[in-house]
């Protein structure tokens, strides 16, 4: 049976990216997770620049519910953080589209918020707002580890995937603008998802939940 997978959230999931320099206008990691899988199953991208977990939940019946895929990676919160959101609204608001998925057979895939760069620092400090917001992530993230584990859902870490192991900024080859990924860090968010959930049930017979 065809596997099926919907990609939903915000610019990140539509593969946004800065400036057209050394990219290709939008990159989904959505597109790069297709060629993995071929003719052994469907990708749909269902991202929106500027969306916040909220406004995710909004259309998650019309963007996911309808599909009626197998899988639907959910990767949110870049936005609220922006607007200042408590980590912990973020967090309930992601497990509510966990359950949403769940209470319908589907079975939702986390991904972790990436984090942020480019921010001077303060010389005298060393530190700056940054620390604030990178904090703020790996609050949400944290939450999101735990209750993933605890209640058996599938979930890839993008924020450390993407950023420097020293400072936890955004490494500047993921990314041109410290928020947005480059071409490079919306494959690397792919390869997480094929080499870590979807590479070994392309090659078996995906079960029906209808």
């Amino acid at each position: 049976m065809e596997l099926k997978i919907v990609c939903f959230g915000d610019s990140l999931t539509e593969g946004y990216q800065s400036s057209a320099i050394g990219s290709q206008g939008f990159t989904p990691y959505g597109r790069f997770l297709q060629e993995r899988l071929g003719k052994r199953g469907r990708v749909w991208i269902r991202g929106v620049c500027g969306e916040t977990t909220q406004d995710m939940q909004l259309r998650f019946v019309g963007d996911v519910l309808s599909l009626d895929p197998r899988y639907v990676v959910i990767l949110g919160g870049t936005n609220d953080l922006g607007y200042g959101w408590p980590p912990q609204t973020i967090f309930d608001n992601l497990v509510r589209m966990y359950l949403q998925a769940q209470s319908h057979g589907i079975i939702p895939v986390g991904v972790t918020i990436p984090s942020l760069g480019g921010w001077e620092r303060d010389r005298a400090s060393g530190s700056s707002l940054i620390d604030q917001a990178i904090q703020s992530r790996l609050t949400v993230n944290q939450a999101l580890f735990q209750y993933c584990s605890t209640n058996q859902i599938p979930l890839v870490d993008a924020f450390t995937a993407t950023c420097d192991s020293g400072s936890q900024e955004l490494a500047s080859q993921y990314s041109e603008d410290g928020l947005h990924l480059t071409t490079l860090g919306y494959r690397t968010i792919a390869d997480l998802l094929w080499s870590q959930i979807f590479e070994p049930l392309a090659g078996t017979t995906v079960p029906s939940h209808s």
